[in-house]
Parts: C-alpha cells; structure tokens; sequence
C-alpha cells in the first residue's frame, strides 16, 4: 500500500502567464505557496482482477480503457499500469473549482503514488513535467504550469515559465516573523460559485491576442518581482497594495474572472479595513483572500463575512511526498 500527501497551493500574484499562450511570447513568473490543505491518494495492489477507483464516485472496471476518470486513465496509461489496482482518494477541500489547484495536486499526489507503487521515484521538476504531461497534452486541459509545480515542490517559491517551455524555481527566502505575519494577516472566505476554470483559462487565453491585455499580463508578472523583494525585505507592508494591483489587472483580462457578486464581497472587505485581496484560482467563485493589518481590521472584515465559510489557509513548506508505504507484489 502507498499513501501520497500533496499540498493545495495559493497563488498571490502573476496568475495566468502560466499559460503557453503568453510565455511562448513573453517569460511568465508566479508566486505562490503550498499550503495546509492536502490531497491524499491511497494505492494498493487489488487481488481481484480489473481496477477499482473510489474518488467522489467509485469505479469498478475490467480495463482502464473504460475508467471515466480522465486523469487516471491516462495517468496507468503513461506509467503502462493495466491491472489488478486500486486508488483511492481523497482531500482536506474536496470541491472542484475552488482555486487551490486542486486537481494539480491530485495529478501530481496520483503519478507520485504510481511510481511508488513501481518501485520508482523522480525529481521535483520530473514530477511537475509528468503532471503537466498528464493535464495539458494527455487530458487537453487549457491550463497552466504553476499548480503542477507549486504541489510538487512546496513552500513558497517563483516559478518562471520560458519560451521553450521549460520551467524554472526559485525560493522565496523570507524569516520566520514575515511567515508568521504573511499567515496571521491574510483571511480566506469561501465564497461559493466553484467553476469550471478550463472555461475560464481558454477564454482568458483567447484575450491574450489584445495587445491590451497582453500588456496587462506583463504587468502582473512584473509584481511578482515586486512581492518577492518586499517579502525577502522583511516586511510585508506593501504586501496587500501589491495583491490589489494584481486584483485589478486580473479582473480586466476576462468577463469571467469576476461578476457582481465577487466585486461586492471584494468592496466591502477594503471597506472594513483590508488593504487588498484577489480572488484565488482562474475567477468567477471559490476562495478569497485578503490581506488585514491588524487583529482589530481582520475581526471586523470576519463580522462583514459572518454568513461566509472561514478556512485557515496557513503555509506549508512541504511539497508532495510519500506518508505511507507497504511492500506489496504487483
């Protein structure tokens, strides 16, 4: 029996030049962090014959050709495992479309699952490029890079996408007293409205033929920058204007990223003190974050939200990795 545990990651700023379709033209950068909210894959040899699949629904077939599970069919498929499997899994924040990445870390806590259970282990950057094998070109999903690399290394790092379509990383080196603050001053709220964020991505990658918005783009890749000085400084003052700046060139790439509803939430939490926030993931529902100063400003935007579902959204320095595992025959 093998046990994966693979971290949910929340992006701050540069969201988006992930995408090929922007850094084949411009290099992309993101920062984000893994954070305390995992999914769990569970992978052990099964005496009967077939392969058994318990996720939100269970599976049982007598070949992956007929597995529904887009990801792990074609994840036995490409590691050339057929038969007389299970996999189970399971997660900390079980709904799709929240904005954590969360089918990224299942690919990623999945392919780290089935090496293990092979007898076989990869590095970091393998493991993203696997994952990102798996989601992009195996599933035709329109996303990004970062969440697959953001699950398999932790912690929180730049991640910058080049032309050729490699990737690069690079640790945000900050002390222990900015980590502290960077996770008692910022609120998560779920909102609700979780969405399909392939939607969202292909649109938004479609705008980014609009010189406008390419320029946009650019511009939020240039915060990453900027964030990851103020964080290495020290400080992290500027640390909610920097989010809002990101916030505002976001929600005008897309019709998608925003509506009504979000902007209201978003208003009303500057309104009662936070200095900035984004909405996390691709747009249009799921998580929200802001940055609050103080214990005072954070109780009171936590009394505008009173109908909406806190989550403790803490950072990890942990990427995905083994917890558990059993010899078993194959």
């Amino acid at each position: 029996m093998i046990i994966s545990k693979t971290p949910l990651r929340m992006s701050y700023v540069g969201g988006g030049s992930d995408m090929s379709s922007f850094y084949k033209e411009s290099e992309g950068a993101v920062i984000s962090s893994s954070i305390n909210k995992y999914v769990y894959v569970v992978i052990k040899n099964r005496f009967e014959e077939g392969v058994r699949l318990s996720y939100s629904e269970t599976e049982n077939v007598n070949s992956i050709q007929e597995i529904e599970h887009p990801l792990v069919r074609n994840a036995l498929e490409m590691l050339d495992i057929r038969n007389n499997i299970e996999i189970v899994s399971m997660a900390d924040i079980p709904s799709s479309g929240t904005g954590l990445g969360s089918s990224s870390s299942f690919s990623v806590g999945l392919i780290r699952a089935l090496l293990a259970y092979k007898g076989k282990s990869v590095s970091n950057s393998d493991l993203a490029e696997m994952a990102c094998k798996l989601e992009i070109d195996l599933c035709k999903s329109p996303i990004g890079k970062q969440d697959q690399y953001a699950a398999a290394f932790g912690d929180l790092r730049v991640y910058r996408f080049h032309s050729d379509d490699s990737v690069t990383e690079e640790p945000v080196i900050i002390n222990p007293k900015v980590r502290k603050d960077l996770s008692q001053q910022t609120v998560a709220f779920y909102i609700g409205g979780a969405r399909k964020a392939n939607v969202i991505l292909k649109q938004q990658s479609q705008e980014l033929s609009n010189q406008n918005k390419f320029n946009c783009m650019q511009k939020m890749v240039d915060l990453v920058w900027v964030l990851k000085s103020e964080l290495e400084s020290g400080s992290i003052e500027n640390f909610g204007k920097i989010l809002h700046e990101n916030w505002e060139l976001k929600r005008s790439l897309s019709e998608g990223i925003t509506n009504s509803y979000v902007d209201d939430l978003y208003n009303e939490a500057i309104s009662a003190g936070a200095i900035g926030g984004k909405l996390l993931g691709a747009g249009g529902g799921g998580f929200m974050i802001f940055h609050v100063p103080s214990s005072e400003i954070k109780m009171k935007v936590k009394k505008r939200f009173n109908n909406l579902r806190e989550v403790n959204l803490g950072l990890v320095q942990s990427g995905s990795g083994i917890i558990f595992s059993q010899e078993a025959s194959l």
